[in-house]
């Protein structure tokens, strides 16, 4: 126990003078259904997240945390605002981001490995140097052996870390992240948010992850960012992640400061919960 608590040598978080990865401002979301008035989906609100920094959101269900991440891959226009990208305007989809959804998007008719050499191929990769490739990305993410074996026959974290891989072996220099480790078993979600952290900490990406899991974004990110609840969400609370790194997810709930920041943000983030089903969590 004594060892778990004890902090690990801090490393610096995004400073404010790194560059921009991406600026949302006074972005607002809408959706047009048919036979009944507009939905407005966000309201006019803005995120920057800075070169090298990760920053999780979190909200109650349906507040719009995963209509922000789609308009910051460029797969949603916002209905007013602008979207850039290190400084250039977001017009069509975000070249310079990977995205890593909840559900497997893994091929069933292709192996591990072709599974993470496609990802090079479509983009002009001879297949050769794809699969040489690929199987150094399955190293790093500890499925070396497994190489030749099809997503029907992985578990459902081995999977997934093939899915990491798939992204990261593009080299993107943003991560959006969408509840990815949601259908796992909690130990091995934590496993999977300590492999993200040590891939991460190798070339510090700009990542934006959204998760309904409090503790997760606390355990992963420099700053978590609370969303009202929907319609007209809007972000509400942005706390700096005063931990220090490198951290194990496991190790980091044990820490005196994980708790005082979970109150914290609990506290705010509670009433917005609270609004989407109607409970009273004041107590």
């Amino acid at each position: 126990m004594e060892a778990a608590l004890r902090r690990p040598v801090v490393q610096e978080a995004a400073s404010d003078a790194a560059p921009m990865a991406v600026a949302l401002d006074d972005v607002s979301i809408s959706f047009a259904m048919k036979g009944q008035p507009v939905y407005k989906a966000v309201a006019p609100t803005s995120l920057h997240v800075r070169e090298g920094e990760f920053v999780a959101i979190v909200g109650p269900t349906g507040c719009g945390k995963s209509t922000l991440l789609n308009a910051t891959a460029g797969l949603l226009a916002p209905a007013s605002g602008t979207v850039t990208v290190f400084g250039a305007p977001l017009n069509g989809l975000n070249a310079q981001a990977g995205y890593l959804f909840q559900q497997d998007a893994l091929m069933p008719w292709k192996t591990a490995l072709d599974n993470i050499a496609i990802a090079l191929e479509i983009g002009g990769t001879r297949r050769a140097d794809a699969l040489v490739e690929a199987q150094e990305w399955l190293k790093k993410v500890g499925l070396g052996r497994f190489g030749d074996r099809y997503p029907h026959q992985l578990s459902g974290g081995q999977r997934k870390r093939v899915g990491l891989a798939q992204v990261l072996v593009r080299h993107p220099k943003i991560l959006l992240m969408d509840e990815p480790f949601g259908p796992l078993d909690a130990q091995t979600r934590q496993i999977m948010g300590t492999l993200l952290l040590r891939l991460w900490a190798q070339d510090r990406k700009a990542v934006l992850f959204v998760t309904h899991d409090l503790e997760e974004a606390i355990a992963l990110s420099d700053r978590v960012v609370i969303m009202s609840a929907g319609p007209e969400a809007r972000i509400i609370g942005d706390f700096p992640i005063d931990l220090a790194r490198p951290r194990d997810t496991a190790d980091i709930r044990l820490d005196p400061r994980f708790h005082e920041l979970h109150r914290q943000i609990w506290n705010q983030l509670k009433a917005e919960v609270a609004k989407t089903y109607g409970e009273d969590l004041a107590s």
